[in-house]
């Protein structure tokens, strides 16, 4: 895990200096809210619709039990006792005074955190697959590459005020858990005929009111060269963007408009000129960073099967947590754990300051000091020996962290919506509550088995209903609020948008509109094996329009 050099300490500490002087302007007039905006922006800080929001970075996901328990600390000191986990594997606290936003900032920086690209025209927090270092699929762990764009991106002078915010998503693994297809640059790990490991990049994707997905520019960067690579697409892109017009100003609609082949010429023009200059990366500098993320110090333990069926018959809610809430690793004798963050009628993301504390705890004593956030808003622990499960288990019934419904269809992802968002036309995490409740049985969530639903507030997508297998989306129509549902949207290697199948329905019937989609599946799938995506897939949108609309 990476740990900040002289040089990370001194920047941030610089930074939390130069804000708080900033700070005390505002507060004393010096500085208006228009003079404020930009300056407040480049350091992770809203105006929402109630408060100020602050959004505080946490590179590729990855904690450590020292950052969350500063962050509950926050939390309880600063805040209303709880923060909110986002789809950037973030983390925001929706309650913060202004005049507190400078100690908060130094809290942070105590622990090696910061605010820094979670706003503004820049090149925002990179995520990863939340099992990167641990999964058994993973070709390689994707982390010390992060961590190099992170250096390399942080305050970058030429793209610190692009056209529009630049986001970038990478893994390791075949199996795509980073919706890397739906970035502006999306980046996955692939070996080369020779066996070389290098990377496959997308470029052009994006979800917003114009959901698109990323075109495959090259198919196998080497690692040396990555950052020459990237840094050609961004001057492209900072060069062509849109600024006209905020609405056409992402890459997505540049690679549309020019065409892939294009903007991939324009991009090899610029590699050929940065290849083999300061942007090539040493391999000492490769083994730096990669010596951050050795892996822990596992015991030599033989592989162990969990025994699901026998703890289904003897602690039915064990079993189900143990059949839903694990991720094979690749380490013998060892799991990954995902901690739910969606308990039946709560607001999905959401976690108390006492929870952050419980979860420290057992990444401290049972996951190698070491947790992530996932950008399905739920946390995990990578490192879990299988003897500790009942342990870790327990400690999360008594945290109330004990959900086994990891992937189901409690599992939702949720933006804050109009409770807190000044964007927002809707509230989404009402929404998600009431359709929580309708699926509160376990017995029915196994039932209907692997399905997404994901939830918007407004057109910008940050609940990135796109790509739900069930998308809804809250728009304002005639001063009220309506919902629109999509199906067949998919955000994995197998990427897909989903379709709007008709009118909206009021917020009192959306899950009884959610309702009638699942029984038109479980009624026509063709065995159990069959999930909600490859159903819709075979079937077709007619029968789950009729199911809502009635025959046309």
């Amino acid at each position: 895990m990476y740990r900040y050099d002289e040089f990370d300490a001194a920047f941030v500490g610089g930074r939390v200096a130069q804000f708080s002087d900033q700070v005390r302007r505002r507060l004393s007039g010096e500085l208006n809210e228009d003079q404020f905006r930009p300056l407040r922006l480049m350091n992770g800080l809203y105006l929402q619709l109630h408060a100020y929001m602050l959004r505080i970075a946490v590179p590729y996901g990855t904690m450590s039990s020292r950052q969350l328990r500063k962050l509950a600390h926050i939390a309880r000191v600063y805040d209303r006792g709880y923060g909110h986990f986002t789809t950037r594997q973030n983390i925001q606290f929706n309650w913060p005074r202004l005049k507190d936003i400078p100690a908060i900032l130094d809290e942070l920086a105590s622990v090696e955190m910061h605010a820094i690209q979670t706003s503004g025209n820049c090149i925002r927090n990179i995520t990863t697959d939340q099992f990167a270092g641990a999964a058994a699929d993973e070709i390689i762990d994707p982390r010390p590459v992060a961590e190099i764009l992170r250096q390399w991106s942080s305050l970058h002078p030429e793209f610190t005020f692009l056209p529009r915010k630049f986001k970038i998503a990478m893994t390791g693994a075949p199996n795509d858990r980073a919706a890397i297809r739906f970035h502006d640059i999306g980046l996955q790990a692939v070996a080369n005929a020779s066996g070389e490991i290098g990377w496959e990049v997308w470029v052009g994707g994006g979800l917003g009111r114009t959901p698109m997905i990323g075109k495959l520019i090259n198919s196998f960067v080497p690692h040396e060269h990555l950052l020459a690579y990237l840094e050609s697409i961004l001057r492209v892109y900072n060069r062509y963007g849109r600024r006209d017009n905020k609405y056409k100003a992402r890459i997505k609609i540049l690679v549309h408009e020019e065409g892939l082949e294009t903007i991939k010429g324009q991009v090899e023009a610029e590699f050929a000129e940065v290849r083999g200059g300061v942007l090539t990366l040493p391999q000492a500098e490769l083994d730096r960073i990669n010596a951050y993320f050795a892996p822990p110090a596992f015991e030599a333990l033989a592989a162990q099967k969990i025994d699901v069926a026998r703890e289904l018959i003897l602690d039915p809610a064990y079993g189900r947590w143990l059949e839903h809430n694990l991720h094979s690793h690749r380490q013998p004798g060892y799991v990954s754990v995902t901690v739910s963050l969606k308990p039946i009628g709560g607001a999905p993301g959401d976690a108390t300051a006492e929870q952050m504390e419980a979860v420290a705890d057992l990444a401290e004593r049972y996951s190698f000091d070491e947790l992530r956030v996932t950008h399905e808003q739920n946390l995990v622990l990578p490192h879990v020996r299988i003897s500790d499960l009942r342990a870790v288990y327990d400690a999360l019934v008594a945290a109330q962290l004990a959900d086994g419904n990891s992937g189901l269809i409690t599992d939702m992802i949720a933006c804050p919506g109009l409770d807190y968002c000044a964007l927002a036309n809707a509230r989404s995490i009402p929404i998600a509550q009431a359709i929580s409740q309708k699926f509160a049985s376990e017995e029915r969530q196994k039932e209907i088995g692997d399905l997404k639903i994901k939830i918007s507030g407004c057109i910008n997508a940050c609940g990135h209903h796109h790509v739900g297998h069930i998308g809804i989306l809250g728009v304002e129509k005639k001063g009220g609020e309506l919902y629109q549902i999509t199906l067949g949207g998919d955000a994995t290697e197998n990427a897909s948008v989903g379709k709007i199948l008709g009118p909206g329905f009021e917020a009192d019937a959306v899950p009884d509109a959610i309702e009638r989609l699942v029984d038109t599946y479980v009624s026509r799938r063709e065995s159990p094996a069959e999930t909600f995506i490859a159903a819709f897939r075979r079937l077709g949108d007619a029968p789950f329009k009729e199911a809502l609309y009635g025959a046309g």
